[in-house]
């Protein structure tokens, strides 16, 4: 499905999980990067360790080629300098023109430090292609596709989410479904309902019946609705998926996660991996392989 997935590896469990997911989700052929970003004050680190540059440089190295040899996968290695790593994994993506980035979810690891200070935060506003999030222990399941799914409400960003993974589960030849929860409108309980017109409130029981007969329309996906908080509803559903694919609306994919949205939650409690798609994610293949970063960032060639 992905042709250029770059994998954020981190010291702890939540690289291996990225890569297990990374090898599900790219196509046949498709470029592998497996890089690591690593923070510190260069000032800092130089005057108490003159030689730490080259020391960072072989610490990841060694970490970066166990991780391919226990994956049997054939990958390019990439070490990056920045201080975040929310940062440099965005402008590694940029550089390398990757159209999905996919990262661990371990406390401890990338998307952990991700969710913490607003450097961070910041960099990750806008990320230039799809993210893809494992969830914990993931290399350790026998992963199959059987059931693809998305969170799906007629938006513009659900139709492109669909559109994806109608490929990703024909790919797999998996089932295809999509999810859409119904909430409470918000001026039901701020006070703001104008009782002396007359409003028409359908039922909770049929507005979830509509839902399930507008994505049951769409004809080729099995139709999922249910009356709640979205995410409460969402986490149930992805119990039964292999994949749960969401649109990203403004901030890029994990603008959102880290602006308290539904995906930040959804990366909290999905109970599959949960792959946002962000608007330039569409053009993402478009964009030129080469950057001018590049000479900031030191390449090691598969071997």
């Amino acid at each position: 499905m992905f042709d250029n997935v770059v994998v954020g590896i981190d010291d702890d469990e939540g690289g291996r999980d990225a890569i297990a997911l990374a090898k599900m989700l790219a196509a046949d052929g498709a470029r592998l990067t497996l890089a690591q970003v690593y923070q510190g004050d260069s000032e800092v680190s130089r005057a108490t360790r003159p030689d730490y540059e080259e020391w960072q440089h072989e610490r990841i190295g060694e970490l970066l080629e166990n991780r391919r040899a226990e994956a049997g996968v054939d990958a390019e290695l990439r070490w990056y300098g920045s201080p975040s790593v929310g940062r440099g994994l965005h402008e590694l993506a940029e550089m390398t023109g990757a159209d999905l980035l996919v990262i661990g979810s371990s406390r401890r690891g990338l998307l952990g430090r991700a969710l913490i200070g607003d450097d961070t935060r910041a960099a990750l506003n806008g990320a230039p292609c799809a993210v893809a999030i494992a969830p914990a222990g993931y290399c350790r399941e026998q992963a199959v596709m059987r059931e693809v799914g998305v969170g799906y409400d007629g938006s513009p960003e659900s139709e492109a989410a669909l559109a994806l993974a109608r490929n990703v589960a024909a790919e797999h030849h998996a089932q295809l479904s999509a999810f859409q929860a119904i909430s409470t409108p918000a001026y039901l309980y701020l006070g703001h309902l104008d009782t002396s017109a007359p409003v028409d409130l359908a039922s909770p029981h049929d507005e979830v019946n509509e839902a399930r007969g507008r994505i049951a329309a769409l004809g080729d996906v099995v139709p999922h609705a249910a009356y709640g908080d979205a995410v409460e509803e969402l986490t149930l559903y992805s119990a039964s998926l292999g994949l749960l694919v969401i649109g990203s609306r403004g901030y890029g994919p994990l603008g959102r996660i880290v602006y308290g949205g539904v995906a930040q939650r959804l990366a909290r409690t999905a109970r599959c991996p949960l792959l946002v798609l962000t608007r330039s994610a569409q053009t993402a293949a478009d964009k030129a392989q080469g950057h001018s970063k590049d000479d900031r960032a030191t390449a090691a060639p598969a071997t």
